[in-house]
């Protein structure tokens, strides 16, 4: 690396590409590292669910109209990184009627597009679908490629004049009177850069980063299972339409389901067991829905550990932390310079950058306005090249291993 960069984003999933995307587009001298391959860590490790929002509509409006907003625009920028499947909400014999019905009336609040079913329409829109569904709705749901999706924002940044290292671990962060002096990065860099501006942007890492510059962050962290199985022509996305449990989603790939998933507290991202009843429960109820999946042919297994963002939690069912966002400015901390970007979701991750993008440029008398909603990304249209670019920056991650394409390296 030649020179200290305006700004330094540490964290290379969605939401640090995109503050890298975000700032180079508006001219900000900025560059990105992670300490392993780009998207290894949360976005990489999902279900990879383009959330349509209705998952959270009457329970976190302020979540649900966040995914709702961004998954129109990634429809409409990102190409082949997402796919159209759309989604169903499935009440099956024995669930809450009046849960579908809350449910249906939160997202007509929204603005979250709807269509009513019976079970044999349902049945009808996803083959294998139970006998035991008795109603289903409709929601604009879809799929998410996040190999893919990292390495067009990552492109799309260093196309525009930033910098992306990968294999590049933040190793120590140097505050002096109050604001952050530098930050040492081994690896790919192995260098002391003293930039103006700091955005830890490391999901549910962001803690480790803080704590290297003295401060608190507050992450709440929890895992959960994804089972990918063999499985062809599901067609839509399933939701089970009742409060959020074990097992409850399945997400189609191609000749693949991905069935998920769990919700157990971690206190290290980096250092936690993994349980066979995981695996077992969310297969058993993603079956309720879905019985073929039962007894089909495992491809991979992987967990994921989301970013959760709660302060003040003190033990709960980590299910009812919001799933919106928040941008701390660590000022107030005695670290002038760092910011954190906490919580969200995948679908959210463009948001989530711009919000973090106009405080950093607000802080440097930058006066551009934010296009990433309307500019498409890198090669959006170009899976094939999308893949060689996965392969550049770290190679494909277990959510959407089936579908991305990326070369071996050399």
């Amino acid at each position: 690396m030649s020179g200290d960069p305006t700004v330094l984003v540490i964290g290379g999933g969605a939401t640090g590409t995109g503050v890298a995307r975000d700032l180079s587009m508006r001219g900000v001298d900025v560059a990105l590292v992670d300490r392993g391959g780009l998207g290894s860590g949360t976005s990489g490790r999902s279900h990879g669910l383009l959330h349509s929002g209705a998952r959270y509509a009457e329970a976190d409006a302020e979540g649900a109209r966040e995914c709702i907003e961004e998954n129109r625009t990634l429809r409409s920028i990102a190409g082949a990184c997402v796919r159209d499947t759309g989604g169903l909400f499935v009440r099956l014999d024995g669930d809450d009627p009046d849960y579908l019905e809350e449910k249906l009336a939160a997202c007509e609040s929204l603005g979250i597009e709807t269509e009513r079913l019976d079970g044999d329409d349902a049945r009808e829109a996803a083959p294998g679908l139970a006998d035991e569904v008795e109603a289903a709705f409709r929601v604009p749901d879809g799929a998410i490629y996040p190999s893919r999706l990292v390495a067009a924002n990552a492109a799309d940044a260093e196309r525009r004049g930033a910098s992306v290292y990968p294999h590049a671990p933040v190793e120590d962060v140097t505050v002096r009177d109050g604001e952050v002096a530098s930050v040492s990065v081994g690896g790919s860099v192995d260098a002391t850069l003293s930039p103006d501006v700091v955005v830890n942007a490391t999901g549910a890492w962001a803690d480790s980063i803080a704590e290297l510059a003295g401060v608190e962050v507050g992450m709440a962290p929890s895992r959960g299972v994804m089972v990918s199985v063999e499985y062809e022509g599901l067609g839509p996305v399933l939701n089970r339409c009742r409060d959020p449990d074990d097992g409850d989603i399945v997400v189609p790939h191609e000749g693949e389901v991905v069935l998920g998933t769990t919700s157990v507290p971690v206190s290290d991202p980096d250092d936690y067991e993994t349980a066979d009843w995981e695996v077992e429960r969310s297969v058993e109820e993603c079956a309720a829905m879905l019985p073929a999946v039962a007894d089909a042919p495992t491809v991979r297994t992987w967990w994921g550990v989301r970013p959760l963002y709660e302060p003040d939690e003190a033990g709960q069912d980590r299910r009812g932390i919001s799933r919106g966002f928040t941008l701390l400015d660590h000022e107030r901390d005695g670290a002038d310079g760092l910011y954190s970007v906490v919580g969200g979701k995948l679908t959210t991750y463009r948001q989530m950058a711009e919000t973090t993008a106009d405080r950093v440029c607000d802080r440097l008398g930058v006066e551009a306005a934010c296009e990433t909603a309307d500019e498409p990304l890198a090669h959006a249209d170009d899976p094939e090249r999308l893949d060689e670019l996965v392969a550049e920056y770290g190679g494909a991650n277990p959510t959407d291993a089936d579908v991305v394409d990326a070369p071996a390296d050399d």
